[in-house]
Parts: C-alpha cells; sequence; structure tokens
C-alpha cells in the first residue's frame, strides 16, 4: 500500500505541475512571460483555448497537486516536504480567485509556478523516504 501512494504521489506531483505550467504558458493575456516562451518553443497554438486553461485546467491542476502533497504525508511523513509541496499549488489557487484584483497577484502566481516547478524538481533529484520513530515503522 505504502508503495502504491508512494508512486501516486510521484506521479501525481510531476502531473500537477506540468499541468500547471502548460495552462499557463497558454494564456498570452493572463502570463505574458511564460507565454512568450511558451510560443518560443512552439506552443503558441495554445492560445486558442486560453480561457479552458485559465478557468478550468489551471485550478483543477493546483487542486491535484494539493491532494497528492497532502497524500504524501502519508507516505514519507516528512511535514516540511508536504508543506513546500502545498504552498505552491495553494498559493496559486489563492493568485486565482480571491487575490485576483489586485496588482501584485501576477508576482504570486509566478512564484507559485516557480515553488511547484523546484518542488517537483526536487522530489527527482531527492526522493523522499520514509521517515518514522522506532514504535511507529512497519516491522
Amino acid at each position: 500500500m505504502a508503495n502504491w501512494l508512494n508512486m501516486l504521489n510521484r506521479v501525481g506531483d510531476k502531473a500537477g505541475c506540468l499541468g500547471a505550467l502548460v495552462s499557463a504558458v497558454g494564456c498570452a493575456a493572463c502570463f505574458p512571460a511564460i507565454a512568450s516562451l511558451g510560443a518560443a518553443v512552439g506552443l503558441g497554438f495554445l492560445s486558442q483555448w486560453e480561457g479552458l486553461f485559465i478557468n478550468t485546467l489551471l485550478p483543477l491542476f493546483a487542486w491535484l497537486g494539493l491532494v497528492i502533497h497532502a497524500l504524501g504525508w502519508f507516505s514519507h511523513r516528512q511535514w516540511h516536504r508536504s508543506l513546500l509541496g502545498m504552498l505552491g499549488p495553494v498559493l496559486l489557487l489563492l493568485s486565482l480567485y480571491p487575490w485576483f484584483q489586485y496588482g501584485w497577484s501576477t508576482y504570486v502566481t509566478y512564484s507559485s509556478l516557480a515553488l511547484m516547478v523546484a518542488v517537483s524538481l526536487w522530489d527527482i533529484f531527492s526522493p523522499a523516504n520514509e521517515r518514522c520513530d522506532d514504535e511507529s515503522c512497519p516491522v
């Protein structure tokens, strides 16, 4: 069970991060810096679906990342890893909905996407291992 949960956490984290980035790349009006990068690598055709990306897919992938990192706690029991993993999607959701009216919300959005990428890279290069004390470890 723990192995399955660990694999779900690793795959889900990458899916949430990649989905959020692709959704942001598709919206030139909302994220001009990321969209110009996406257009430079040939993803400019995604701009025709920017409403779908921003209103549906970006929040969906942020929720996916949030849930996966919350479930990751049960797999590796490292609070700092889970907290950092959940911070990016939470900030992204806050910047899309309650903070969208403020000018600084764009900076929060970019920072949250960068944090999601950083946590995903951290998970690739330094995978989480289960941490427990002697009483709580399975035999």
